[in-house]
C-alpha cells in the first residue's frame, strides 16, 4: 500500500516550509505569551494570510477562506511540529466561541466578533461553571430577568480562565427559571467591562492565577447579545463543549509536544549518557509516540465525518479524554527523564525549557477535570458511545 502524498500535496508540503523558513525570525518567542502581544498578533496575521490559520474561516470573517482539506491540514500540522515554531492562537475564543458563531451566530454577531477574535484583538472567557453547577452544568442559578431590550443579570461562575484578561464573554445564564433545568437557560455575549462584574482570582499550584470566580451584581446587557435563541442556550452549550473538547485534545498541539520532548531526551545527558540510550525512558518514550500516532489517526476520522456532515460517534467522544491524559503523560515523562533537574521549578540556572515541563505537568492535570472530568467523560463514553446502560442514580431520601 502506497501512503505517499501525491505531487501536488508534496508541492503544498514544500510551499508551507518554505513559508515557515521565510518567516521563522519573526515567530514570537516564550516571552511573547501576553494574550495582546504585538508579536503573537503579528504572527497570527502572517499565519491566515498564508492559510496557516484560520484556514477554513471565510475571508468576510478574516479568514483565509480555502476549501476543508484534511490532507493539506494534516501537512500544516506536520510542518509546525517538524520545525517546532509557534502555531496558531488557540483559546476559548479562537478554537470554542468562533466555531459556535459560525454554526448558530446572527450575520451581525458573526461581522462584529470573529475578525477581531481570530486575531487576537478580542479576548474571551467561558462563563459556564458554577460553585453549584460543575459536572450538572444545566443546574446553574445565575439569572438573566427580562428588563425592556436588555438582560439584568446576577449570580456567579466559578474556574472561568481568562477572565482577568477578557474583554468580553459566552456566558450561560438562566432566562426561565418555571422551565425544566436544560430548557430555561440562555447563551449570551457581553463585554466584561460592563458595570456590576467583579472578577477574584483563584491561584492554582503552578503559582498562577489562571483561574478565576466572576461575579455578577444587577449587570444591565442588552438581550441582542443572545446566540441562536432565547431559552435555546443548551443546545449553543453542546456545540461550544464540542469545539472545547477538540481543543483540549487537539491531536497537532500533542505532537509538537512529543517533538518537543523527543529533543529533549535526545540531547540531555546523565553521566555522560544520552537520556534516549536509556532503555526504560526508550521504552516510555515508544509508548507514548504509538498513542500520539493513534490519536492523530482518530483526528483525521473524525475530519472525514465532519467533511460529510455527519456525526463522529464514538471516535468524537474519546478525544478529550484521550488528549489531557496524554498531554499530562508526556510532561510526566520530561520531568522523570530530567531526574532531579525535574522537580526544579521558577527560576534557576539548571531550568530546562524555562520550567515549562513542570508548569504543564500541574497545568496538565487539572485540565484532566476542566472541560468535563474524566470520569464524566468515560461515562458519555460508555452511555453514548458504546450504548451501554445509564448509572443508576441514588435514591432520594
Amino acid at each position: 500500500m502506497d501512503l505517499s502524498f501525491s505531487p501536488e500535496y508534496e508541492a503544498f508540503r514544500k510551499e508551507v516550509a518554505d513559508t515557515l523558513a521565510a518567516n521563522a525570525h519573526l515567530a514570537p518567542t516564550p516571552e511573547d505569551r501576553g494574550m495582546k502581544n504585538a508579536k503573537r498578533q503579528a504572527w497570527q496575521k502572517l499565519l491566515i494570510e498564508n492559510g496557516l490559520a484560520a484556514r477554513t474561516i471565510p475571508t468576510e470573517y478574516g479568514g483565509y477562506g480555502a476549501e476543508p482539506d484534511i490532507l493539506k491540514s494534516r501537512i500544516i500540522a506536520e510542518e509546525f511540529a517538524r520545525t517546532g515554531l509557534p502555531r496558531a492562537m488557540s483559546n476559548q475564543g479562537i478554537s470554542m466561541l468562533v466555531p459556535t458563531l459560525l454554526e448558530l451566530g446572527t450575520p451581525e454577531q458573526k461581522a462584529a466578533y470573529i475578525r477581531p477574535t481570530l486575531h487576537g484583538e478580542m479576548i474571551w472567557c467561558q462563563g459556564y461553571s458554577e460553585p453549584g453547577a460543575g459536572s450538572d452544568l444545566a443546574a446553574l442559578r445565575t439569572a438573566a430577568v427580562s428588563d425592556g431590550d436588555d438582560y439584568v443579570i446576577n449570580g456567579s461562575k466559578i474556574w472561568t480562565s481568562t477572565a482577568k484578561q477578557a474583554d468580553m464573554i459566552f456566558c450561560l445564564v438562566r432566562t426561565d427559571p418555571s422551565a425544566k433545568k436544560h430548557e430555561g437557560i440562555s447563551y449570551i455575549l457581553f463585554s466584561m467591562d460592563t458595570p456590576g462584574i467583579e472578577v477574584r482570582p483563584l491561584v492554582d499550584m503552578t503559582g498562577t492565577a489562571n483561574f478565576n470566580e466572576v461575579f455578577f451584581t444587577d449587570v444591565r446587557v442588552p438581550k441582542s447579545g443572545i446566540v441562536f435563541a432565547e431559552n435555546k442556550g443548551w443546545q449553543v452549550a453542546n456545540a461550544t463543549l464540542t469545539h472545547e473538547r477538540g481543543m483540549l485534545g487537539d491531536p497537532n498541539a500533542t505532537k509538537a509536544r512529543l517533538v518537543e520532548l523527543v529533543e529533549l531526551i535526545k540531547t540531555e545527558r546523565v553521566n555522560g549518557e544520552r537520556l534516549i540510550d536509556n532503555p526504560i525512558l526508550r521504552d516510555r518514550l515508544l509508548k507514548l509516540q504509538g498513542e500520539v500516532y493513534a490519536m492523530q489517526a482518530n483526528g483525521l476520522r473524525i475530519t472525514t465525518h465532519n467533511l460529510k456532515k455527519e456525526s463522529a460517534g464514538l471516535a468524537g467522544l474519546v478525544v478529550k479524554l484521550m488528549g489531557c491524559d496524554l498531554n499530562h503523560e508526556i510532561a510526566r515523562l520530561a520531568i522523570d527523564a530530567l531526574g532531579e533537574l525535574g522537580i526544579m521549578y521558577e527560576t534557576g540556572e539548571h531550568l530546562r525549557a524555562d520550567g515549562s515541563w513542570q508548569s504543564r505537568y500541574m497545568y496538565d492535570l487539572g485540565l484532566i477535570i476542566g472541560g468535563g472530568t474524566a470520569q464524566i467523560q468515560k461515562n458519555i463514553i460508555a452511555e453514548r458511545g458504546l450504548g451501554l446502560p445509564r448509572e443508576p442514580k441514588l435514591a432520594k431520601a
